[in-house]
């Protein structure tokens, strides 16, 4: 019985282990070299292999059989497998690319570089892209396919997200030629293998919510303890300080007064890939310069203006942010603050021109090409170029383009037209000059009034535009983050207190502490709310709206947990507060764009808040070890508090585990359903299926029951939580790939 019971447990565990070394691995063989040796290694698929069937020996020896449910999740999981190992042996991929004009292709090239035959001709029809109204961003790319099948035409669209299945065979939009004569489509034929793998993934998803409601469930036993002892759960943070602001005493002479930048800032500008109010560029502008979205008591819109206008003055203040001690010294400067001068020599050389062409170690290089870049975007703004405030149909195609005072104007352009582009701002500048800023704000009304004539029906809505500006006034993630760690540090002091003294917490106390959730929810919804309405998406595109949603969704829970655990407020504050820290390590204040059409998907949007959630409730668990570990080490007769906290972490297990689990198959469809594959083994997907097999252990405390004893299960959720950050942090910043961005 023992044996039965520790082979599974032990192939798991190297299972884990062969994932962890493949990723490290990875970063320095490459992609190639795992999928080849490790991840389609005939010993690789064995393990797994060997799992599937040790862990069907093991339930029938225990006779698990007889709980329906728990025999049905693990069947489904088997089924899984068995849909990967067809898909291995039996599928195939590859790009099929054609042109317009000809007769077809009757085969495609496959992973391996070789040419696959098909059993029918592909031909292009036609391709079109769809822009976002008044942009070049794309929205959808669209190739109209005919198939001649033995005599017989079929015609469909393949779109993204929009597949053509024939035959078993399925086609996705990859790519297209820039002539847009040609396109490019991803061909997957797996007759077996996905029908397989959708059946596990049903019936896990079935069998999941079923294990809910088994009688003779862990879970349920965890539960009826639960409500006969009220549970607690804590938290640890770290308090991060406010910087000084300095403040100025004569820079306001060199820029125009608040009222009038404010002006600017009602203009649109096509930035980002979209339309959008100018006060987000000059936001997004002064942020990326220095740091913050103000400059010494200066609103952003005067910033941006100030180098517009006053060029000969903001290129020798010195605004510009450094990181790294190496461009500090490159510049000959002290400090971390540089101004545009200083990177140039008296002669007018461009100081880092020579080292970005160097091979600089990663990190220097790194910090080198973000001084340059902020470079180029202050000369952008100096010269004008970056300041697209100008639509204009292209007499041509009538296609509406949207221009700076300095680029290109389409031939055929009305005279009048072309004197009002190349002259307002020169214009503007004039009376700038004169201080005459009354007839500046006239001439910056005209120019809005142009650009609602000429871009009519393609600029955003007003609802859209005001809720930007409400969201740039409101949006403080610092403030906000600070705000939420250090109310939890104190709440996390005062309840460990209360713990060790056997206390609970006293009705006004909790209530305050509800008050302050509740505001820091709105606050976080208000936010989010507003960047779904102006980007015309669900805001979990990039890293930082999903650690922003993973704040979100800590909140919730620790709302709805403050009856169950006096400690939630705790775990609600510090966990959410960390998040949203985190959520600026990627960019200080990150761009609202238009979303890549492959990124277009309920799919996507319900993956990612089902792996947030999962998330959040593992960083509960994490922070409930932390707490025991502290009350266990610095109380006397803390046990009864560190069971309470174990049984509270070991009801969450459950929910966070298969959370995770629906997650990560939900985004396996919408993978396949975009890409032509349900799984490519990214640093992403494996990690996050690490952190899946790692807290199954804990999930089998009825055969392994070294996770029944409150400390050990602590520890082993403190531990475990290491592999959640590498599944977010670790992948981003140090293993990359395809997820990387979120």
């Amino acid at each position: 019985m023992k044996l039965f019971r520790d082979i599974p447990f032990i192939l798991l565990a190297a299972i884990i282990a062969t994932l962890m070394a493949a990723t490290a691995i990875e970063k320095y063989e490459g992609t190639p070299y795992v999928l080849d040796h490790i991840y389609g290694a005939p010993w690789f698929i064995a393990l797994w292999m060997a799992l599937a069937v040790g862990a069907v020996a093991y339930i029938f020896r225990k006779r698990l059989q007889r709980r329906v449910w728990t025999l049905a999740l693990h069947a489904s999981l088997v089924i899984i497998l068995a849909g990967s190992l067809a898909s291995h042996l039996w599928g195939e991929q590859g790009h099929l690319h054609l042109r317009l004009g000809d007769d077809g292709a009757a085969a495609f090239t496959g992973s391996d570089g070789g040419m696959v035959a098909l059993p029918f001709k592909v031909a292009l029809e036609g391709f079109g892209i769809t822009y976002y109204p008044g942009t070049r961003s794309p929205m959808d790319y669209t190739s109209t396919v005919r198939i001649d099948d033995g005599g017989q035409a079929v015609r469909g669209k393949v779109a993204m997200n929009e597949i053509m299945r024939h035959r078993h065979y399925r086609f996705y939009q990859s790519a297209y030629d820039s002539d847009l004569q040609g396109s490019t489509l991803a061909v997957s034929h797996d007759p077996w293998g996905i029908g397989l793998t959708y059946a596990g993934y049903a019936m896990l998803l079935v069998s999941m919510a079923g294990f809910f409601f088994e009688k003779r469930s862990q879970f349920r036993a965890l539960c009826s303890t639960l409500r006969k002892g009220a549970g607690r759960a804590a938290v640890f943070a770290a308090l991060l300080s406010l910087p000084a602001v300095a403040g100025a005493a004569d820079i306001r002479d060199k820029a125009l007064p608040a009222e009038v930048a404010e002006e600017f800032g009602r203009l649109y500008v096509y930035y980002g890939g979209r339309i959008c109010p100018m006060e987000t560029l000059a936001r997004d502008f002064t942020t990326k310069l220095c740091g913050k979205s103000s400059y010494k008591g200066l609103t952003a819109e005067q910033v941006v203006t100030g180098w517009m206008f006053y060029y000969d003055y903001w290129k020798r203040e010195p605004m510009i942010e450094i990181k790294g001690g190496n461009v500090a010294a490159v510049l000959g400067i002290e400090g971390n603050r540089a101004s545009l001068t200083d990177f140039f020599t008296a002669t007018n050389d461009y100081k880092l021109e020579g080292l970005l062409l160097g091979g600089l170690q990663d990190t220097a290089s790194k910090r080198l090409r973000e001084a340059d870049e902020k470079v180029n975007v202050a000369s952008m703004a100096a010269t004008g170029s970056l300041i697209k405030i100008f639509p204009c149909r292209d007499p041509g195609d009538s296609t509406l383009l949207w221009l700076s005072q300095v680029d290109d104007i389409p031939a055929g352009t009305a005279h009048d037209q072309w004197v009002f582009i190349r002259s307002s701002l020169n214009y503007v500048n004039e009376l700038i000059a004169k201080r005459q800023y009354d007839e500046v704000a006239n001439v910056l009304r005209k120019i809005r009034t142009y650009q609602e004539k000429e871009a009519a029906g393609c600029l955003p809505s007003t609802a859209c535009i005001t809720a930007e500006r409400i969201y740039n006034r409101t949006e403080r993630p610092f403030l906000l983050g600070t705000v939420m760690i250090t109310v939890g540090i104190i709440s996390f002091v005062a309840a460990c207190m209360r713990m060790a003294r056997g206390r609970t917490q006293g009705k006004t106390s909790a209530a305050i502490s509800l008050a302050m959730l509740c505001a820091a929810l709105s606050w976080l919804t208000l936010t989010l709310g507003l960047r779904w309405l102006v980007s015309g998406h669900l805001p979990l595109s990039n890293g930082y709206e999903t650690m922003q949603f993973m704040a979100w969704c800590t909140l919730v829970i620790a709302i709805i947990l403050r009856r169950r655990s006096g400690l939630a407020a705790t775990f609600g504050f510090t966990v959410g507060g960390m998040a949203v820290m985190v959520s600026m390590m990627g960019e200080t204040n990150p761009q609202i764009t238009q979303l890549l059409p492959v990124l277009d998907s309920p799919l996507l949007s319900l993956h990612v808040v089902m792996v947030m959630v999962a998330y959040s409730l593992f960083a509960f668990m994490m922070l409930n070890g932390l707490a025991a570990v502290v009350l266990r080490f610095t109380a006397k007769g803390s046990q009864v508090a560190v069971c309470r906290l174990s049984l509270v972490s070991r009801v969450l297990l459950r929910p966070a585990v298969f959370t995770l689990a629906a997650g990560i198959f939900i985004g396996a469809v919408w993978a396949n359903v975009s890409w032509g594959r349900y799984w490519g083994w990214d640093p992403k997907e494996v990690w996050a299926l690490i952190t899946l097999l790692i807290y199954t252990f804990a999930l089998h405390d009825e055969s392994l029951k070294a996770f029944r004893r409150p400390m050990f299960f602590h520890v082993f959720s403190i531990a475990a939580f290491a592999s959640v950050a590498i599944t977010y942090f670790g992948v981003n910043f140090i293993l990359g790939g395809m997820h990387s961005y979120a």
